[in-house]
């Protein structure tokens, strides 16, 4: 399809885009900068209101992007997300400077993600990821007069741009190998063209690098952390769940629409890496005394715990995938919403200051612990539906070794979500005042709540959305 009659199925980018130039230009104009992170929310919204679904897949802009079922499902949870954490800008303390650019990066990052989700073509996955990427290291070192906020975004800056190196390296090698982008052809030019099967699953591995720097996979995950702790909090929320969904959504289309028929090799290296990747995070956030830092290795668990899904590769594991992925974006938002109102209050975000929040805040103690069980994976949370789903494909597949070793990381999960949950219920806290829950914190809290409850109690909803945007 040409680009002008591709635009008519563009809409939801393009009213992004709108909203993003247009705070740019009404931030010279507007004296009250928290109208605009508002404006960008009601941007958001009705961009979600334009989405239609495709009943069939239409290929869009000369066949550079795909509009299906699966990138609809992105879609929607890119937009989602971005919502959400604007909410959750607006109530952040101190407030955030220059309110005008930080609503316009967020939108042009949403816009950013979608095309994460749609692309088909090798070029503009690789421009999608950079064009995140790019607005990810200015959103960490938004905060430019604070120390820890730059070298957070020069770390970021280094290893992404080192991971991508060698990423675009791998695209190079597999456009030489069969003389084309396109995601399909490269798969009829494997089947047809006498190409060395052990190189091909090198340039698998190459573009791995860059994939699993997006989804803070084990041996690059060693930015998350740092850089986790030195964003601003809103920024650490979003980041831990968007550019990591729509990474494993372009994992899985580049590996099921291209290299379907290397499953058995890819799902070998696939399995260890996601070992190795949920051990390292697990045992690391045992010690960690900062709460980002420990939600920071909670997030490379769980893209270990995601990464069974795509090991396995069988229906159940795609399906677990998606499920765990809505699971996981609602219950890391809505735990990182609680350490935003926690941080407002007590400036810091030292594990230690959560002592005795039952007696300050029953509501948010229990929100708390309800998004901390639910990433451990207790029913009848949206945690335990997404485990429950990956676990099964694993043990249907026969990847024994694999459902053992993510069982035996659940339960040392276990141990450091609920040393928090001690803290608040069973350690006295010093002071009894209690804590501000501003109004749009408060209703992105109500909302990630609700989608964990609703999700555990009733899924079946969830994973019919989920088998309508199956990729296989």
């Amino acid at each position: 399809m040409d680009a002008v009659t591709s635009l008519q199925y563009f809409v939801p980018e393009l009213i992004v885009l709108g909203t993003a130039f247009a705070l740019i230009l009404l931030d010279l104009f507007v004296s009250n900068k928290r109208l605009l992170i508002l404006l960008g929310v009601l941007g958001i919204g009705a961009a979600l209101i334009s989405v239609r679904y495709p009943h069939e897949p239409l290929s869009l802009f000369f066949g550079f992007f795909v509009l299906d079922p699966f990138s609809f499902f992105f879609k929607l949870a890119s937009l989602g997300i971005v919502a959400i954490t604007l909410l959750a800008s607006l109530a952040y303390k101190p407030p955030l400077p220059y309110s005008g650019e930080y609503s316009a990066l967020f939108l042009f990052m949403a816009f950013g993600l979608i095309l994460m989700g749609s692309s088909n073509n090798l070029l503009m996955i690789f421009l999608s990821i950079e064009f995140v990427s790019i607005l990810s290291y200015l959103l960490v070192g938004f905060l430019k007069k604070n120390p820890q906020s730059k070298e957070a975004a020069l770390k970021y800056l280094l290893f992404g741009s080192t991971s991508s190196g060698v990423m675009l390296f791998g695209m190079s090698i597999l456009f030489g190998l069969t003389g084309s982008i396109d995601l399909n052809m490269i798969q009829a030019r494997l089947l047809t063209a006498p190409v060395s099967q052990a190189l091909v699953v090198a340039t698998i591995l190459l573009m791995m690098v860059g994939l699993g720097f997006k989804i803070s996979m084990a041996p690059f995950h060693m930015w998350a952390p740092d850089v986790y702790e030195g964003a601003p909090t809103p920024v650490t929320a979003f980041l831990t769940v968007g550019p990591k969904a729509l990474g494993f959504a372009i994992i899985l289309r580049i590996l099921h629409t291209s290299f379907l028929e290397l499953q058995s090799e890819w799902s070998v290296f696939l399995s260890v890496l996601s070992m190795l990747t949920m051990t390292i995070g697990n045992v690391i956030a045992i010690s960690q005394t900062n709460i980002k830092r420990l939600l920071a290795y909670s997030s490379i668990a769980q893209a270990g715990y995601i990464l069974i899904g795509l090991a396995v590769s069988n229906v159940i594991g795609v399906q677990g995938v998606l499920v765990y992925l809505i699971a996981y974006a609602l219950t890391n938002l809505g735990a990182f919403l609680c350490v935003i109102i926690v941080s407002n209050h007590f400036g810091n975000d030292e594990i230690e200051s959560y002592a005795g929040l039952s007696e300050k805040s029953p509501f948010l103690a229990f929100c708390l612990t309800l998004f901390l069980l639910s990433l451990a994976g207790i029913p009848p949370l949206a945690g335990f539906i997404g485990k429950y789903f990956v676990f099964a494909s694993a043990i249907e597949g026969k990847f024994f070794t694999l459902a053992v070793v993510a069982a035996l990381n659940s339960a040392v999960a276990a141990f450091y979500y609920f040393k928090v949950v001690r803290l608040m219920y069973l350690v006295p806290a010093e002071t009894k005042e209690p804590l501000d829950h501003p109004i749009p914190l408060f209703l992105a809290l109500i909302i990630t709540l609700a989608g964990i409850i609703v999700m555990g109690v009733w899924p079946s909803p969830f994973i019919e959305f989920v088998s309508r945007a199956l990729i296989l």
